[in-house]
C-alpha cells in the first residue's frame, strides 16, 4: 500500500501556511463580512429557496433536481489549462444578467500587464515533462 504524496497544510482545522493563505488576521475573525453583504447573501438563497419551490408546486418535484444537476455538471466543466468562464452555469443561474466589478473596471486578467498563456508549456507541466508554473501571470 502506497502513502498519500499530499501534504496536509490544515493543523486543528485552521489553515496556518501563511505564504499559501496569506497573514492570519483577529479583525475578520472578530467583524465578519459587511452588513449589507451578509442581508444580500440570506435575501438571495431566501429568493433561491421561494423559487425552487414554485418551480416544485408547478412543474412537480423533478424539475428543480435536474436544475441541481445540471448546475452541478456545469459547475464541474472546466476548459484544459485555461480559465473558464463558466458560461454555462452563469446562463443557468441566470447571473449573466449580472453587472459585476470586471464589467466596469475589467477583468484582471486581461491587464497589460499580464504575460500571453503559453499552452504548450502548461500542458508540459501538467503531463509531468517540465518544471515551473503552468502560467506565469504578470510580468
Amino acid at each position: 500500500m502506497e502513502a498519500p504524496k499530499t501534504i496536509q497544510h490544515e493543523i486543528g482545522g485552521v489553515q496556518n501556511d501563511a505564504l499559501r493563505f496569506g497573514l492570519h488576521g483577529v479583525k475578520s475573525d472578530l467583524v465578519g463580512s459587511h452588513p449589507l453583504q451578509s442581508a444580500y447573501e440570506s435575501a438571495k438563497k431566501t429568493q433561491e429557496e421561494m423559487r425552487r419551490k414554485v418551480l416544485a408546486n408547478t412543474y412537480g418535484t423533478a424539475l428543480p433536481l435536474k436544475m441541481d444537476l445540471d448546475r452541478q455538471i456545469l459547475s464541474r466543466f472546466q476548459r484544459p489549462l485555461l480559465p473558464s468562464s463558466m458560461l454555462g452555469l452563469e446562463a443557468l443561474t441566470g447571473t449573466l444578467d449580472d453587472f459585476g466589478f470586471e464589467d466596469y473596471l475589467n477583468d484582471p486578467r486581461e491587464s497589460e500587464t499580464v504575460r500571453p498563456l503559453d499552452l504548450h508549456h502548461s500542458m508540459e507541466v501538467q503531463l509531468g515533462l517540465s518544471k515551473g508554473p503552468v502560467c506565469p501571470s504578470f510580468i
